[in-house]
């Protein structure tokens, strides 16, 4: 591609432009945006499609004014989005495991343990009603499965529905609970 002085040319292997100033041969001499002369090979060499003259036209009609003002302006702030899966996830948690409810269980029976856990269960189950917590799942594990007996009893005497919550990620040691939002009266 033929050069000529004058021209705005871009150097091949380093992030650097310029406008060429003389050409000897096959060595150009072009001039930076800094105001540097650095000597190339044409083949180092190619031309630049639009001018920097352009670039900086674009700016001319603009106002630092303007476009602080523009900065400042506060954006509506966009809301997370929320995946399918995620919306039908539960919003609370209650973890039954005695280990969650008390430093230790030394000194506990098991029907002292039992009723902890029953009674930590039916104070959350109230708290989501009241809070108009739509699923709870409360975590009981698998064991013997007298905990989990005695909390589908608990459930029954309440405008709830239970099931076996999401067995991917608790297994079959989780109930979820759904309470009705509009109990019939």
């Amino acid at each position: 591609m033929p050069f000529k002085i004058g021209d705005s040319v871009m150097v091949l292997d380093e992030d650097m432009s310029g406008t060429i100033r003389s050409i000897s041969g096959d060595d150009v001499t072009i001039e930076t945006e800094d105001g540097f002369s650095l000597r190339f090979n044409v083949s180092e060499l190619i031309k630049q499609k639009t001018s920097n003259r352009l670039k900086q036209q674009l700016f001319v009609n603009t106002h630092i004014n303007d476009v602080i003002s523009e900065k400042e302006t506060p954006s509506k702030a966009k809301q997370p989005r929320i995946k399918i899966k995620e919306r039908y996830e539960p919003t609370m948690e209650v973890d039954l495991h005695i280990h969650q409810l008390v430093r230790s269980t030394k000194g506990l029976s098991n029907h002292d343990m039992l009723t902890l856990q029953l009674d930590t269960a039916k104070r959350q189950l109230e708290f989501a009603i009241n809070k108009r917590i739509q699923k709870v799942v409360f975590i009981h594990g698998v064991g013997e499965g007298v905990l989990k007996v005695e909390l589908e009893y608990l459930f029954s005497r309440y405008d709830v529905k239970y099931y076996d919550a999401n067995y991917q990620k608790y297994g079959l040691g989780a109930t979820e609970v759904y309470i009705y939002q509009n109990p019939k009266n």
